[in-house]
């Protein structure tokens, strides 16, 4: 198979051929018909990662259909359309038991705990756990654009955050993550706020559904200019930037009793941020992580893809070839893309 391939991190990556993969009994290889391009990938190639043990094959976001099937598999077969969570569950843990496979202590990343979807074939662990069946009125390069930023942004508006129609949800960075939450929170009936430090991104996120649009570089306090648009504080906000200031001002920009999900990473010199921690406590804030989203959960955003009221194909940008993804991997830490860059060639 062709595969996106680094031996190094840091170093530029290279499309190389691979052996094709083979799926464990309990496994499935898919043949990828879509992938994300994403910053955690960067992250990982950056070796912020420790799960990642080289040499490596990137990649997380990804549909395809099943060319290959263990003998322990039941639900699915050959030539089935899926999709999967970037974070798998082992399906015999405290944690996925009790329905909380995105917190799994044996999780499966493809692209991290191993080699992932930038490439021809990709091999999926505990598939009858953890995959998808993707209807056909969903096409792969959207499944694809569900499978980290936008089932994040799922459950952290959703499931963390709580949110209900006619509050108000704040969303810091108007990346992938934040326009998919943007999104998420209109379709909710909420009145969003967005904030962000380019303006096309800025107006993207209107166009999606942001009541308000803030340039956090246009005001002295962007907490304090929240607060004022909002009457007193979001109900909901999310850092969907991953950034010590963005975090901070996702918190305190919350009313009281408010709640902040944190969704952008946080790692390599930004992994300990400062917290204001009083503001917590005096106000009884609520202060949620949320990673990935559980294969189970997917039902109820599938059918409000299906029902029209999320259009999550809307924030697919860039198009392009595997081969166009080994320089891109490299530039993500600039935020210079608009939406979601999808790997729809595998040439």
């Amino acid at each position: 198979m062709r595969a996106m391939y680094y031996e190094q991190f840091g170093a530029a990556p290279e499309i190389r051929t691979l052996p094709d993969p083979t799926p464990t009994n309990s496994g499935v290889v898919v043949s990828v018909k879509a992938t994300g391009l994403c910053r955690s990938d960067w992250h990982g190639w950056m070796g912020h990662d420790p799960d990642i043990k080289l040499p490596h094959v990137p990649g997380h976001e990804l549909a395809g259909t099943i060319s290959a099937v263990g003998r322990d598999v039941r639900r699915f077969k050959l030539g089935d359309r899926v999709t999967v969570p970037f974070v798998s569950g082992c399906g015999h843990c405290m944690e996925c038991r009790s329905g909380n496979q995105q917190v799994c202590e044996e999780q499966f990343q493809p692209g991290f705990t191993h080699w992932g979807s930038f490439a021809e074939y990709v091999a999926i662990e505990y598939a009858d756990q953890n995959l998808v069946h993707l209807p056909d009125e969903i096409s792969y390069e959207t499944a694809a654009s569900l499978g980290c930023r936008f089932a994040t942004s799922f459950r952290a508006v959703v499931d963390q955050g709580r949110l209900q129609g006619g509050e108000w949800l704040a969303v810091h960075g108007c990346g992938g993550v934040g326009l998919s939450a943007i999104m998420i929170g209109a379709a909710l009936g909420a009145n969003v706020v967005a904030i962000d430090i380019a303006e096309d991104k800025l107006a993207l996120a209107r166009e999606l559904g942001a009541t308000v649009a803030i340039d956090s570089r246009s005001v002295a306090d962007v907490s304090e200019a929240v607060r004022e648009v909002t009457g007193g504080g979001a109900h909901v906000s999310v850092d969907a930037l991953g950034h010590p200031q963005t975090c901070c001002n996702s918190i305190l920009n919350l009313r009281r009793r408010g709640r902040h999900v944190q969704v952008g990473l946080m790692l390599a010199d930004h992994a300990t941020p400062a917290i204001p921690m009083a503001r917590v406590i005096a106000h009884e804030l609520e202060i949620y992580g949320s990673h990935g989203m559980q294969s189970w959960r997917y039902d109820a955003m599938l059918r409000m893809i299906l029902s029209g009221k999320l259009s999550p194909d809307r924030l697919i940008g860039r198009r392009i070839t595997l081969t166009d993804a080994a320089p891109a991997l490299a530039t993500m830490d600039s935020f210079r893309e608009n939406g979601i860059t999808i790997i729809d060639r595998m040439i």
